[in-house]
Formats: structure tokens, sequence, C-alpha cells
């Protein structure tokens, strides 16, 4: 039975978001939560067999076992590839050309797990695409068993899904010296596995790479520049070539230049962008609706033809089965890639950025000068009681101004031709995200603090 109410309609409405189930435990999630959504997932998939992953933390192995279970009791067999990056379990859906279910809460603090469920060949389930039919199973009645129970095996999928990243990114050049900040999180497992090919290229410094889903180092959470500030001292500490730092669940990558400067991830989905427009000219490229101006620009430069999209994965992946896009990118440090099964990779991007960066004789920062063109705030967030009042107000105030244009493709954006900035609601927690983007410093920064005193005024 669940102890703590975890399958409450209440709970449910609250623990299913827009494209993946995220909660704390074991309040709002627990291993029976788990059995019902893995009973669910396959009534409602239709799934022959389903491969599971999990991360670091202390209750995704237990959940992801009981999530097998209740697969296997509705007739599919579970195939368990173990401790795991989301990448990874992306990777093993595509590779085996089995369902999917990741348990993770990516970057969320030490107390939270989720899970992010995929189709066949990682083709993404959210909330009109499954992810509302699960939670309402879930919400009635125990289901009853198939005629046949499934099987439940165990297969190692790392060492191919390393092999899999290099076939798509090969680095080769001149040699590297790379700080990787794990942050205590499943690039600790992935990267010596990838890495490890790379001897005579990458003279590998790792940082945080012990799992621990306690983060006792810092959150996996690169997004927030405090995250970073010991991969930067590191780098300027080694006279590094780059530092990578990635996430709880290693999808999204960040990058530091030489000069231990944060780079912004609009400015590596320009750098991809332009070498996977190199390799397959006159492509379709994907960036959100917050990205920088600079990489529409940037695509249209180099032949290529962007797509703006709201924010998303799952969004993301569908926008690009439509249009056969070669690749994707967000503001957030995700990047999606046609030939990785149109699913996201921080490992991936890392790998283009090595091999951008060993293929030249210039730094780091040399390198992405004309990717990045205009100064951004990055993502601030803020706590509001009434997100939608907010929003509101933001829409008259600036609504009214000559030349100022405004869409609610994703939240808020409003356009003033010079500056740009959006706001919207998480999709996991009770906060609202701004990003501002100006033609200069002093721009950017007068617009994100007339925002920002409404939102928190």
């Amino acid at each position: 039975m669940a102890p703590s109410g975890s399958l409450s309609p209440s709970n449910l409405a609250a623990v299913f978001k827009a494209y993946d189930v995220r909660g704390t435990v074991p309040d709002q999630l627990d291993e029976e939560f788990a059995r019902r959504v893995g009973a669910a997932f396959v009534q409602v998939t239709g799934a022959p067999t389903v491969v599971v992953g999990h991360d670091m933390r202390p209750s995704s192995p237990g959940m992801a076992g009981a999530f097998a279970q209740g697969a296997a009791d509705q007739g599919a067999d579970v195939v368990l590839i173990g401790l795991a990056s989301t990448d990874q379990l992306y990777f093993a859906s595509g590779h085996l050309g089995h369902a999917g279910a990741m348990f993770t809460a990516s970057h969320n603090p030490a107390q939270y797990n989720g899970i992010k469920m995929c189709r066949a060949n990682a083709v993404p389930i959210g909330t009109e695409t499954g992810l509302s039919e699960i939670r309402d199973l879930v919400a009635g009645d125990e289901p009853a068993p198939a005629a046949r129970t499934g099987s439940i095996s165990e297969h190692d999928v790392l060492a191919a899904y390393a092999a899999h990243v290099l076939s798509l990114a090969p680095v080769g050049g001149r040699k590297l010296k790379v700080v990787v900040d794990a942050g205590n999180g499943m690039a600790g497992l992935t990267a010596p596995a990838v890495f490890e090919r790379l001897e005579d290229v990458v003279d590998l410094v790792p940082m945080y790479f012990e799992l621990d889903g306690s983060f006792p180092n810092h959150e996996a959470n690169p997004i927030d520049p405090e995250t970073l500030v010991d991969l930067q001292a590191r780098v300027l500490e080694e006279r590094a070539d780059i530092g990578l730092a990635f996430d709880g669940d290693a999808d999204r990558c960040f990058l530091v230049d030489e000069q231990g400067r944060a780079i912004s991830p609009s400015t590596l989905t320009a750098l991809i962008a332009d070498r996977e427009l190199a390799r397959v000219p006159g492509s379709n490229v994907i960036h959100n609706l917050i990205t920088s101006k600079a990489v529409p620009e940037i695509v249209s430069e180099k032949g290529g033809t962007p797509v703006r999209t709201r924010v998303g994965h799952s969004y993301i992946k569908a926008t690009m089965a439509e249009t056969d896009a070669v690749f994707g990118g967000e503001h957030s440090g995700h990047f999606y890639f046609r030939d990785f099964w149109r699913a996201d990779s921080g490992m991936l991007a890392a790998l283009h950025a090595l091999s951008a960066l060993a293929g030249t004789d210039v730094p780091l920062s040399q390198l992405l000068a004309d990717y990045d063109r205009y100064p951004m705030s990055g993502e601030i967030n803020s706590t509001v009681a009434d997100q939608q009042a907010v929003l509101t107000q933001l829409e008259e105030t600036y609504g009214a101004q000559d030349g100022v244009t405004i869409d609610k493709l994703d939240g808020l954006t409003v356009d003033g031709g010079d500056w740009w900035f959006n706001v919207r609601a998480s999709n996991t927690e009770p906060l609202l995200r701004l990003n501002v983007e100006g033609k200069d410093e002093a721009t950017m920064t007068d617009v994100r603090d007339r925002v920002l005193a409404v939102i928190r005024g």
C-alpha cells in the first residue's frame, strides 16, 4: 500500500508534470507509486519490452525495481540497465528498440526523484502523448495482472553508449586538458567510459566523480552560476583548455572557457549548429524561444533554416520529427541530435565542443567569439504566489509601448527590437523564470531590472 497518499488525486496532479514525473520522496513518490506507474505505462504504450535505468539517488534503485515489477505484471519484458545517465537510457531505447523509463530528478535537490518515459527509439511521452493517460490509470483501480508475467533481465549498455557517441562526434587533433565536473551525478559513470577512449587527445582532470545522490559538494545544476564556481577555479588552476559541467542525470552540459568564463548554452548551440550544417547542408535547426537571437542568425548565415519552438524536450523532439531537423538546442543546456534518435545528450554536445576545439590551434574563447553576439541575463528564478497575475501585469505594461511585439508561444515573450525578454512558469517548481537579452550590456541590464521589479514587486 502507499503509506503517504502517493496515489491520491491531489498528489498525482502535483507530480505529473508537462513532460515527466517529479516529486519528493517518500511523501509524493514511493515504490508503490512506481509500481503502479510501471503497470500503467505498459497499458498505455502496449510496449512488449521496456528498458529501465536509474540515477545515483538512494531511492532510485528501489523505485526502478518496483516500476519493472509493475510493467512485468502487465506482460512486458523488462531490461534493467542499472546506473545510467538519461542520455544513456535514450541510447538504450534507440539501440535496443524498446520503450524506456529513467528514474531521476535531474538537477533537483536530494529529496526529489522522478521518472522520464519514452516509447521505443526514445520517442518522448508528455502530457499530450500519453502521460495524462498514465496518470489517470494510476488514479484508478489496481489493474488485473496479464495472462503472462514478463521477464526481468539485466543488460549493460555503457560501453556501447560510449562507442556510439564517439562515432557521432569523433575527437582528433591537438591534445586538450579537460576539467570535468560531474557534480557527484551520473557523468561520474559516463565520462570515464567515454574519455578512456580519448587518452591520446584528452588529458582528463576529474571533479566530483563519486556517485552521491546527497550532492555533498554542490547541486548538480549548472544553469545556476554558483554551481560552476569550483569548475571555473579548477580550469584556471590547471591552465586547462576547457571545463565541462554536467547536471545530475548528465543529459545537460555547460562549458567554461580557458579564462574561467561560463559559456552560454546558446553559444554552444550556435557552434554545434554550424558543425551539423557543414555536415548536412541546408538542414532545419531547432532553437527554443529563449535561446539567443544569435542562434537563428547564424543558422541562416550558414544556409540552414531556423525553427522556433517552445521550451521542453517533448516539444522539441516532436518539432524535430515534423521538420526532420538535424539538431536542436535549448538555453538550459539540452542539445538534441537527429542521429541520436532526436534525443538530448550532454555528452554528445561536449564531444562536439572538444572536436571543434581540438581541430583548431586557437583557445576556446577565440573559437566561440563569433557565436557569442549579445549579452544575456541567464535564467533568473523568482518565487511568485500568483504567477498569472504577474504575467498579466507585464503584458499590460509592455503591450501598450510602441514598437513592442508580444507572443504567448510559451509564457510571455516581449520583443522590443534591441531587446527581448521571456517570462514563463516552471513546469517542475513554483517559480517564474526570466530570460533577457539586449543589444549591449547596458540595454540588457536595464530591461532585466525593470522586469524583475514587476515580478518581485
